[in-house]
């Protein structure tokens, strides 16, 4: 055997003996999170009569909001936002990556969205991330390499939205982030203390990110200048090309090669599978709250029905009267959250492979079932998931979602909105990168064990399906049909409730978009109840626990963006847990 052969091998069995450490040491890896590492920035509402942009970082926000100024519509202005992202945010979305979108048409008065979910490749299997004695591989092993990812689905969809709400030529929208690709933007604290953290260990067992994020041997930092042309020269070909550039010529070459030759778990993604993508444009899913309508997506993702659903069943208690820290408030919440999660666990999936009983979830008599199962004076433990209309035997479904994702809400000068959630899923998804970009890990969204207990679960591994997902892009309008709030947040699983409890703060409570967001978080996703570390929520754990809840304090990072529209203004905000900004004129 060759020198370079038996380095090859050394080289291989280190990240296959590092992957299981790791696994090992963080068995629990769900819970935690790989987004802690801003701390609070103090944050005010800002105001504007024109248009807004509120996105992860503040070099996205200003991008879009050039966009607006120029004469671009919403749309436009949320792709100048994601290729600025793929760039400056790379850990949680990029063009790697897939997207939910909410697009509404003032002029029209019309709601529809956009699905740019990841599919998995035609030569996936359900049996896929299983071992060879038939049972799951460890999560953190079924995520760094090539076997995880997913068909990218952003681009796709942001272009379908583009020829129908587009008003700036395709090319165009592309300019300024290939300018800040090639000269190099800022690295901030946060993305800093992302790489230092090695959350993904593929990041330092991958060559082509190492490379990146370590230069010379040493991780990047705040401050520093970082400059991408491999990605400048991508955004060149799609911009003169379109996306076909993408999915059918060289930068779809590049991903499958990527993919398919990945030093740690080779995937199946073919040529075939990148170019019979096609981004889905679908009927909102939407219901009342008190004298609002909540619109939000539908399956495959399960946040707006988990969303109607928590805020109904809240409906017959008097929220207004009670605050973020009354302990009856976060009893009442958390309750409804359980009853949401045990119904979100079970029933939602791709609705193209699986039954999804998604009008029987959100159908009013049904909500009133649920509400009733709340007991004011007890927690009701785990949950389980209720028989709404339309519903077949499934099992339950504990898939993992990671909180490595991004939310863009823009209101443009027509009065145009968008609301997007954007992910590679894990922070820094798969740690494959090509030619600039990180590409998804969105097939461990789907359950990596596809039966239990003799049943298959609705969300299991299927070629060409698309992977349920929390991703809770929200709209909110009022009795007169025109549009109140744009919202959503990244979180993983936690989403769903960051959202909801946004929602209730601005809703129920009057406060402004930024006093919402800023206010402490508390979530239960049918577990335990956590509460937000380091705020006055923690004062909450014994009454609480004397009503039986299982309690936790962690740090709960979000990064909601949210525009309210109100008396002819726009008043937007970003979350202070990270580094966004709400920008407008």
């Amino acid at each position: 055997m060759s020198n370079s052969a038996i380095k090859g091998l050394l080289s291989l069995l280190f990240i296959s003996t590092s992957l299981v450490a790791f696994a090992e040491q963080d068995k629990k890896r769900e819970d935690r999170e790989p987004e802690a590492a801003t701390g609070v920035i103090k944050k005010q509402t800002v105001v504007a009569q024109h248009a807004m942009v509120a996105a992860a970082n503040p070099y996205a926000s200003e991008a879009g909001l050039k966009v607006l100024k120029q004469g671009g519509s919403a749309v436009d202005a949320a792709i100048a936002v994601q290729l600025v992202l793929t760039l400056v945010e790379p850990q949680s979305s990029g063009i790697g990556g897939g997207a939910f979108m909410l697009h509404w048409d003032k002029k029209a008065q019309k709601l529809t969205t956009f699905d740019g979910r990841e599919t998995a490749p035609a030569a996936a299997t359900t049996d896929m991330f299983l071992d060879e004695h038939g049972k799951p591989v460890p999560w953190i092993s079924a995520v760094v390499g090539g076997r995880s990812v997913g068909v990218p689905g952003v681009l796709a969809g942001l272009k379908k939205a583009h020829d129908e709400y587009g008003k700036l030529p395709w090319s165009q929208l592309f300019t300024g982030a290939i300018k800040l690709a090639e000269e190099g933007f800022i690295v901030s604290p946060r993305l800093e203390k992302l790489v230092a953290m090695e959350f993904n260990p593929g990041i330092t067992q991958l060559p082509t990110i190492k490379n990146y994020f370590f230069p010379n041997g040493s991780a990047i930092k705040a401050g520093q200048r970082l400059k991408n042309p491999k990605l400048a020269a991508v955004y060149r070909s799609i911009a003169h090309d379109g996306v076909d550039a993408f999915y059918q010529g060289w930068i779809a070459k590049k991903i499958v090669t990527a993919v398919q030759n990945s030093a740690i778990a080779p995937g199946r993604l073919t040529l075939t599978d990148m170019k019979n993508y096609r981004a889905n444009e679908l009927a909102a899913v939407c219901g009342p709250y008190r004298q609002y309508q909540i619109c939000g997506m539908a399956p495959p993702s399960s946040g707006g029905v988990a969303i109607i659903q928590i805020l109904g069943q809240l409906e017959p208690f008097e929220l207004a009267k009670l605050t973020i820290d009354d302990a009856k408030f976060a009893h009442l919440f958390t309750q409804s959250s359980r009853l949401a999660f045990a119904d979100r666990n079970r029933y939602i999936a791709d609705s193209s492979f699986v039954n999804v009983p998604t009008q029987g979830l959100i159908d009013k008599e049904y909500i009133k079932q649920r509400s009733a199962l709340i007991d004011l004076d007890k927690d009701m433990g785990t949950a389980e998931a209720g028989q709404p209309a339309g519903a077949l035997v499934q099992a339950d479904d504990n898939a993992f979602e990671l909180p490595s994702t991004s939310h863009i809400s823009i209101v443009d000068q027509a009065g145009n909105a968008i609301s997007m959630t954007t992910s590679v899923e894990m922070g820094f998804g798969s740690a494959l990168m090509v030619e600039g970009f990180i590409l998804n890990n969105q097939l461990t969204d789907f359950s990596l064990k596809p039966k239990s207990n003799g049943q298959w679960v609705a969300n299991r591994l299927e070629p060409g399906k698309r992977p349920r997902s929390s991703m809770a892009p929200m709209m909110v309008f009022n009795q007169d049909s025109s549009l109140k709030l744009v919202l959503g947040s990244p979180g993983g699983s936690r989403i769903i409730n960051y959202v909801a409890q946004t929602m209730i703060a601005i809703l129920d409570w009057q406060l402004d978009p930024q006093s919402a967001i800023s206010l402490p978080h508390m979530t239960n996703r049918n577990k335990v109840t956590t509460l937000e570390k380091g705020t006055d929520l923690v004062k909450l754990k014994s009454a609480l626990e004397a009503k039986g809840h299982k309690v936790m304090v962690r740090d709960l990072n979000s990064g909601i963006h949210a525009i309210e529209l109100s008396n002819g203004k726009l008043s937007g905000g970003a979350d202070p847990r990270r580094e966004g900004k709400a920008v407008g004129y």
